[in-house]
């Protein structure tokens, strides 16, 4: 099987930081033209920094359907999609949330997904989606009902759009609890320390995730032509424990 991507444009939406630009290093490497797509222009001039050169950036928030469907178009046709968009959920014991939280939670996972994925698509005729969901939906995490509910929702819709989309095959990563810059910016040092055993020690493989264990995942369903409904759990081993 060949991983080779030459020749064929990836985009990765949210690809200025932790596991979108690890997603991003990964597909450059294997030869595609990548375009990143992210909010910050300042975490995209960072993150163009340290990809591999070639790789282009694209500023903007998906929220913004008319500048996003003018920057699919400046590209031209897409082969490859990978979402790893997400934010504003809503974390805590389920009696404490209201309907507000729980749309939050959605605006900003579940329909930032299906906004660019469905933008994307008019530019595709064959090739993949791939959607970086998340653990808690199937880890049954307390305080995580919320953001359970988003990832689940999403996939829920891998296998219909597999067969519905098809040749564009279609699938998702689900990571477990990963090395990222949000746990820079959430903890200090110390606690960071504290927590990253704590979740060690809580999977097989004993070690929290770093965001090229994801990237490796995605760069599978990304280049294996005969995997299309799949949900990789990526995850150390939660889902088994």
């Amino acid at each position: 099987m060949s991983t080779s991507l030459q020749g064929q444009t990836a985009w990765v939406f949210g690809g200025t930081s932790g596991i979108g630009l690890a997603c991003a290093d990964a597909l450059a490497g294997a030869g595609a033209r990548v375009v990143v797509a992210g909010r910050s222009p300042e975490r995209m001039q960072q993150a163009l920094a340290a990809l591999p050169p070639g790789v282009i950036g694209e500023a903007l928030d998906v929220a913004d359907v008319a500048a996003l469907e003018a920057a699919l178009a400046r590209h031209g046709a897409v082969d490859h999609v990978v979402l790893s968009v997400g934010g504003g959920s809503a974390i805590g014991p389920y009696r404490t949330l209201d309907e507000a939280a729980l749309r939050r939670t959605f605006e900003g996972k579940f329909w930032p997904v299906q906004r660019a994925t469905m933008a994307a698509l008019r530019h595709m005729s064959a090739g993949s989606v791939t959607w970086i969901t998340g653990a808690a939906a199937r880890a049954a995490i307390p305080g995580m009902s919320a953001l359970a509910a988003s990832n689940g929702a999403l996939h829920a819709m891998v296998g219909p759009l597999a067969r519905e989309l098809a040749p564009v095959r279609v699938n998702a990563v689900s990571p477990g609890f990963i090395d990222t810059p949000y746990w820079e910016q959430a903890l200090d040092a110390e606690a960071r320390a504290r927590t990253y055993e704590a979740m060690a020690a809580m999977v097989p493989a004993q070690r929290v995730g770093t965001p090229q264990d994801v990237a490796a995942a995605v760069l599978l369903c990304v280049t294996n032509g005969f995997m299309t409904g799949a949900v990789i759990d990526c995850d150390g081993g939660r889902s088994l424990v």
